[in-house]
């Protein structure tokens, strides 16, 4: 099963990823989660995206391809793989139906994650990461038992500079003139599942399976 998870920043795709990967044996492939890997190591690449990132631009295709395209090489991808957070623009699909062709493969489903605004800047803003191992909590959804501090390693809560609520807002501009279009591109391509993603993690998830099953 190789699919494309498309939605807002917030949107849960990172979370929907992760119980697919389980449900399906296959690997969840998240740029954003490469691209902040990268920027902790203060790689020349790091270095490079951060700069958008912190802006709460889009990081420029040819860092993203090449990523990805190593990525989809890799043996565990053998089988299907779940990409979260790419593509982002038509550029970028494009680049992909290319990588994959190259690959001999090709996506099976795109679903995309519908959820209000609002919503989102609430659980963007509300998100806390643990400055010493990482470990993500939630100021309302997932609060820490102690105020400010990691229930794992007790290291310091901090908020990433990209979930302050003026880069939100900024993201999802950027959002909606360059991502959102790709609905109409995959929906062209006849790949395209649009999904109600305000629900219930377990209702949403219960909604995306019953699309893939068509596949």
């Amino acid at each position: 099963m190789k699919i494309v998870l498309l939605g807002p920043p917030g949107a849960g795709k990172g979370t929907q990823a992760a119980m697919l990967m389980s449900r399906y044996d296959i690997p969840q492939i998240s740029t954003g989660d490469m691209l902040r890997a990268a920027v902790q190591d203060q790689s020349p690449m790091g270095i490079k995206a951060k700069e958008y990132m912190d802006a709460g631009g889009l990081v420029p295709d040819e860092v993203v391809v090449g990523i990805v395209r190593e990525r989809l090489q890799a043996e565990d991808c053998e089988n299907g793989f779940i990409l979260d957070g790419f593509p982002r623009t038509q550029p970028q699909a494009d680049a992909l139906k290319h990588v994959l062709a190259g690959l001999g493969k090709q996506l099976d489903s795109v679903v995309s994650l519908q959820v209000e605004t609002e919503a989102l800047v609430e659980r963007l803003t509300g998100r806390r990461t643990c400055s010493a191992c990482g470990k993500g909590f939630h100021l309302r959804y997932d609060p820490p038992a102690e105020d400010g501090r990691c229930n794992s390693c007790g290291g310091s809560l901090v908020q990433r500079d990209d979930d302050r609520e003026e880069t939100i807002r900024n993201r999802m501009q950027v959002y909606h003139q360059q991502t959102a279009p790709l609905e109409d591109y995959y929906r062209n391509e006849g790949l395209l599942a649009v999904v109600d993603g305000m629900g219930e993690i377990p209702a949403v998830q219960k909604a995306i399976v019953s699309v893939l099953q068509d596949c």
